[in-house]
């Protein structure tokens, strides 16, 4: 390890942000090896400001580290100016805690949180000095691992992982680590070990899994090959959220990060049903912490971590039942502390007066908010269940509070969008910027900003959008320069994600066990931090699917049968497939679903969860 040490010291200098490659900061967990019966190194696939923003791994972090002998180290993604420094210095890719070479651990766990990270999990594996395929890694150990919300459809890279984890991590991960400890002592093989790992429940081996294809190219079989290899995988959940493992501190870094704060999850899941929204669906049911477990957590990481901001982590923090009074205490404490208290996810018609006051303690550079299309009858379609009149409530409310900009988040490319749904986001962001002249000056600020950003519909798994056609690259292009023609105020500003990255995006979202070779060769060609545009390379992303032979609009941009088998059928995330049938049926008429609160609309979770509203 010293001389790994003393190399990476001597490169420092040379490389941006030198503070992301050494560790040792406030709330890292240094164990004795000597005492450690298991290692996990947890890879974050991307750079250490982005995965140490990153709740999954502070919970899982923690989690594992509180068992004595159990020892978990994180890992990043190097940029690729230190990467490079890596490769012709030997170095391989090192945990840092210990700077221990990752290829000597017992696990090494990617969370797969975005598509766009494939490649880099493996430049990762190849900087470890492993095989990236897992068919040629043949030692038991290190045993690839992923989970995430990707793990939803893990085919593409199914090639390159030992076992994937499906659902929520906090008991599942000690039950696999549990389960290699006590068959360690045998010296089993690979092959003995995933069997065994298979009858966990939530524990998808694939290469314990035949896929056959049809003619046409759709899948035509999912076969378990093995005794112990189960028909359908069915997720993780935890139903009792309220006393399930967080942790008391986290590990604070040296340098900056996207989301350098202390964060606690107030909430799990979601009542909406968005029709578009993966995580509205997949980490269904919803279930909420009470509100002196939210306070006593808050208390606990800003006292042990001194964090001067706290952020309320949900996919819609204002759904929680006590959403008031749980402002109200933590508001009691961060006054007290002079802590600011942050609110992000927050829906449009849920916002209250004391919500944007409490917002407006914090900062009043602007609001963000996502009515995600511009005319009512597309918000039907897709399900978002907000009205234009609680859009113009909100914001004039924002307006009357001193606000002066205002983010606003639409889509384009959804289902059954026609151009006049286009020409109602810039018509629905004039509105706004009008509305804004009718505070009476004495309220209102100077003058008023309206963004508009407009990114690009990805049909993803388990959501009633996955029977649904990605629009083809060129009719994108011809929306975004439509939506430009009919902004009539130099008060709106209109900003566009970069299309080819959602194109890219809804290639691999959807695809199958054949996209691994065109992955491994994109990765061949350079292709990494692929989220990142200075980074982005389309052009080798197309060589790769042209050398493969790879047809990209079918996996992107046509429609599937309702009685296709989808390359994850044999996944199980609670949500049943009459249910997405229904739902989608339900958008082409335009015909809307309540939510969760106002009742049951039978999605598949309620049988299995002990939620707020499943129960």
């Amino acid at each position: 390890m010293k001389e790994i040490k003393d190399k990476i010291e001597q490169l420092l200098l040379k490389t941006q942000k030198p503070a992301r490659y050494i560790g040792g900061e406030l709330g890292s967990v240094v164990k004795d090896k000597s005492k450690v019966d298991v290692r996990f190194a947890f890879c974050f696939p991307d750079v250490y400001d982005v995965g140490m923003s990153h709740l999954g791994m502070k919970i899982l972090y923690g989690l594992k580290n509180a068992v004595p002998n159990y020892w978990c180290e994180r890992v990043f993604m190097p940029e690729k100016d230190f990467e490079a420094l890596m490769r012709r210095n030997g170095i391989p890719l090192y945990a840092l805690e210990s700077l221990d070479p990752i290829r000597d651990f017992d696990f090494i766990g990617f969370t797969l949180q975005y598509e766009l990270s494939y490649t880099n999990v493996l430049e990762m594996l190849d900087l470890a000095g492993l095989p990236v395929y897992a068919r040629d890694r043949k030692e038991l150990t290190p045993i690839v691992v992923g989970g995430g919300p990707c793990v939803c459809n893990p085919e593409p890279i199914a090639a390159f992982f030992d076992l994937f984890i499906l659902g929520e991590g906090e008991e599942v991960n000690l039950e696999l680590m549990r389960l290699y400890e006590k068959m360690k002592p045998e010296h089993p093989t690979k092959e003995e070990f995933l069997r065994e790992a298979a009858k966990i429940e939530g524990i998808y081996v694939p290469r314990f899994y035949d896929v056959d294809y049809n003619e046409d190219g759709t899948v035509a079989s999912i076969t378990p090959n093995v005794p112990e290899a189960k028909p359908k995988i069915t997720k993780r959940v935890i139903p009792d959220f309220d006393h399930a493992y967080y942790p008391d501190s986290f590990v604070v870094p040296f340098t900056g990060i996207v989301h350098d704060r202390v964060v606690v999850e107030v909430l799990r899941g979601c009542i909406r049903g968005c029709r578009f929204c993966q995580a509205g669906f997949i980490y269904r049911p919803f279930r909420e912490k009470k509100i002196d477990t939210i306070e006593r957590e808050t208390k606990s990481l800003c006292e042990q971590t001194g964090y001067e901001e706290v952020s309320l982590s949900s996919l819609s923090t204002s759904d929680h039942t006590g959403i008031t009074e749980l402002l109200t205490k933590l508001s009691d404490y961060t006054d007290g502390e002079n802590i600011n208290l942050s609110l992000p996810s927050l829906r449009i018609d849920t916002m209250s007066k004391e919500i944007v006051d409490r917002i407006a303690a914090v900062r009043k550079s602007g609001l963000t908010f996502a009515p995600e299309a511009g005319t009512q009858r597309l918000r039907d379609v897709i399900n978002k269940n907000i009205t234009e009149d609680e859009i113009i409530r909100t914001c004039r409310l924002a307006f009357s509070e001193g606000y002066q900009t205002v983010k606003l988040y639409f889509m384009l490319g959804l289902p059954d969008e026609t151009d006049e749904d286009i020409k109602g986001i810039a018509d629905l962001a004039q509105k706004v910027v009008d509305l804004y002249y009718e505070i009476p000056k004495e309220q209102r600020g100077k003058s008023v900003q309206v963004s508009v950003s407009a990114s690009t519909f990805v049909p993803k798994p388990f959501t009633p959008f996955e029977f649904e056609p990605q629009a083809l690259p060129e009719e994108i292009k011809r929306k975004q320069g439509f939506l430009l023609d009919n902004i009539r105020s130099k008060k709106i500003r209109i900003s566009y994600h970069q299309m080819n990255v959602s194109v890219l995006e809804g290639i691999l979202a959807r695809g199958d066990r054949r996209l691994a070779d065109a992955i491994y060769c994109a990765w061949r060609k350079g292709c990494t931090l692929d989220s990142w545009d200075e980074h982005f390379r389309f052009d080798l992303w197309q060589e790769a699917f042209a050398e493969c032979g790879t047809d990209t609009r079918f996996y992107a941009n046509r429609r599937r049968s309702y009685d296709e088998i989808m390359p994850w059928s044999h996944l199980d995330y609670m949500i049943s497939r009459s249910f997405l049938i229904r739902e989608n049926k339900k958008a082409h008429e335009a015909v809307t679903t309540r939510n969760c609160a106002e009742g049951c609309s039978g999605c598949g979770v309620k049988k299995e969860c002990g939620g707020v509203y499943c129960g």
